[in-house]
């Protein structure tokens, strides 16, 4: 059976991040809107929104899907019926699939709009060649395996299933600690139902052991000095491992993250991106850059990282005393949205104002997400993999005043950068790497 060159699915929590994700190589995005979603603390997307992030998605060849994959009530039931007329009247532009769980939302979905490609998430707990093809005669054309499955299950899945069934797997993110995601935690202790969208991440919370007739003394339980996270998992990263998921018939490596920022998203595509560009060239050169990878994965925040199921049950290195801990190598300043010349800029402000000295001068505009001052060195991240240091010569407020910091988060600013970056560079702090 010929190999089908898999698609990189990378999340978006917002506009902004849509577009760094299809910048920095992903093939398709998954998107959630305000209801329905699995991640109602998300930004999420306005169907206006959604409309211009499907739009530029497009524009650049690249594929949106959208999640409504809650577990829903009856009374979810006419509103969900409501958004999925919504997404078909949709125009010019409509989103390439929806991705769902509960039969019926998918029933819906179908009499609604029955051209839409249905994917069936992994919260619907696909562990089984049967599972698929039942959702196969169902109408669905891809399934989203369970996180539990190993390669070896993966393989013998892909081997039973018609061609035109697709198989998408999650290879980097947290990992929930329950099984598929189907967490009841969050509604036993705080009332908030995870399988609607509503997660207070009780996993990430701290634990004792209290044995019955000894109140008060607390038993640790895989203890360190931070505390005892008994289900707190570390997170997945597949990255040193793309032949044998490539192997295994994957059409769709999925990053997990609808809720992180554009610094995560742009860290994530674009090492992911590399590595499987890599290695569909040649193994040898994915082996000889595997230094690179580690490196600029490690770039955002996250917990320490695990390959979680994939070579069969987990050891304690996945669920480790340090699992909680998150690492945090850079942090995110902003998103270049519009380069300009000075002189043009300053041309159009207020009476009084003066441009830089060299009319050849370029400013760019961000909207910024942490504090940074003039005279800083901070990094530029581009799409094309480099990472250029940048010395911040200049800041301006959005009416052109000089200042010299940004000490106000999401404050739209002009910055003198040598060298210039180019619009949907990522600004983040500097670190040693190259």
């Amino acid at each position: 059976m010929e190999r089908r060159r898999p698609e990189l699915l990378v999340p978006a929590s917002s506009l902004e991040v849509l577009k760094t994700a299809v910048v920095f190589g992903a093939d398709a995005v998954y998107i959630g809107g305000e209801a329905f979603s699995l991640r109602a603390k998300a930004k999420n997307f306005t169907l206006r929104e959604m409309a211009e992030g499907i739009a530029f998605a497009h524009n650049r060849g690249v594929k949106v899907y959208v999640t409504a994959n809650i577990l829903a009530h009856d009374r979810d039931l006419k509103e969900a019926e409501e958004y999925f007329v919504s997404l078909r009247d949709m125009e010019p532009e409509r989103a390439d699939a929806l991705i769902l769980s509960d039969p019926g939302m998918f029933d819906l979905a179908r009499r609604v709009w029955p051209q839409v490609p249905i994917h069936i998430s992994t919260q619907a707990n696909n562990t089984n060649a049967g599972t698929c093809l039942f959702w196969h005669r169902m109408g669905a054309c891809r399934v989203v395996c369970a996180r539990e499955l190993t390669l070896e299950e993966i393989r013998e899945i892909r081997s039973r299933l018609p061609r035109d069934m697709e198989l998408e797997c999650f290879v980097h993110g947290a990992m929930c600690v329950s099984y598929s995601g189907r967490c009841l935690l969050s509604s036993y202790f705080a009332g908030r139902d995870a399988n609607q969208g509503f997660c207070t991440h009780p996993c990430r919370w701290k634990y004792a052991v209290m044995e019955e007739t000894r109140p008060g003394e607390y038993l640790p339980v895989e203890e360190n000095e931070r505390g005892t996270f008994l289900f707190s998992s570390r997170d997945l990263c597949m990255i040193e491992h793309i032949p044998e998921l490539l192997e295994a018939g994957i059409d769709s490596f999925k990053i997990e993250g609808r809720m992180k920022n554009a610094l995560y998203v742009a860290v994530t595509a674009r090492t992911y991106r590399r590595a499987l560009d890599d290695c569909l060239r040649s193994q040898q050169e994915y082996r000889a850059n595997m230094g690179w990878y580690r490196a600029q994965i490690a770039r955002c925040t996250h917990r320490p990282f695990s390959t979680g199921f994939y070579f069969g049950k987990p050891s304690q290195d996945c669920q480790g005393e340090d699992g909680e801990a998150y690492v945090k190598e850079a942090v995110y300043l902003g998103l270049i949205e519009e380069v300009c010349p000075a002189a043009a800029l300053f041309a159009q402000g207020q009476e009084g104002q003066r441009a830089p000295a060299d009319g050849e001068r370029l400013l760019a505009r961000i909207e910024q997400k942490n504090k940074f001052c003039v005279g800083e060195s901070v990094e530029i991240m581009k799409p094309d993999g480099s990472n250029v240091t940048a010395l911040v010569r200049a800041m301006y407020t959005g009416e052109l005043a000089a200042v010299d910091s940004c000490p106000h988060p999401r404050e739209r600013i002009w910055l003198e950068l040598d060298p210039p970056p180019q619009v949907y560079d990522l600004l983040r702090t500097q670190s040693g790497e190259g």
